[in-house]
């Protein structure tokens, strides 16, 4: 199988079912920003971390990769063509939601009760969660303007509002693993209030 294929040359790309559209098309922007989630996901799983993060971070990969095939198909063709063969797509279903609801809440149980808000940062494998988490919501942001024009399965975007939230929770507990400084934001006062 050849990389590069030459029919995008002028500027459209194919989703699958066959459909081409312009590469700027928001459900392009939408399954592209997955991607590149997926891609930070990817290095945060590769920082000296503990394996159970790591192993729920592949699991999010592999979750990650089918959403995004969900993103990439024209929702006119809901199968995709390999070949002779047509294939049903697989879907982002309660369950991968309910997992990343139990992982919070496994974290949550190790951690300080928070107080305040939390400036990103700390600790460079820290900060790759925040970053991940800021892009986890652009995907949400892309792929709900993308529902104001064609269907989008509901639980793409409960499973991007969920994993948004999952990453700012690894983000503390990690903080508190490496024994970083979860840094409190503590709004200022304006002089002339005083």
């Amino acid at each position: 199988m050849k990389i590069y294929t030459k029919t995008g040359d002028k500027g459209t790309t194919a989703l699958f079912g066959g459909t081409r559209v312009p590469k700027h098309h928001i459900r392009i922007e939408s399954y592209g920003t997955v991607d590149e989630l997926n891609s930070y996901i990817g290095l945060i799983k590769d920082q000296k971390i503990e394996q159970e993060h790591q192993d729920s971070l592949a699991k999010i990969q592999h979750q990650l990769f089918t959403l995004g095939a969900e993103l990439a198909t024209d929702p006119e063709k809901a199968t995709l063509k390999n070949g002779k063969e047509r294939l049903d797509i697989v879907k982002v279903r309660e369950n991968e939601i309910d997992f990343l609801e139990k992982e919070m809440d496994l974290m949550n149980t190790k951690l300080p009760e928070m107080t305040h808000f939390i400036l990103p940062g700390g600790h460079t494998t820290v900060s790759y969660c925040h970053i991940a988490r800021c892009v986890c919501r652009r995907a949400e942001r892309l792929a709900t303007a993308l529902q104001e024009n064609e269907p989008v399965e509901p639980y793409i975007l409960k499973y991007l509002n969920r994993l948004s939230d999952y990453l700012f929770v690894l983000a503390r507990k990690l903080t508190y693993e490496l024994q970083a400084e979860e840094i409190k934001w503590i709004p200022e006062r304006n002089q002339m209030d005083s």
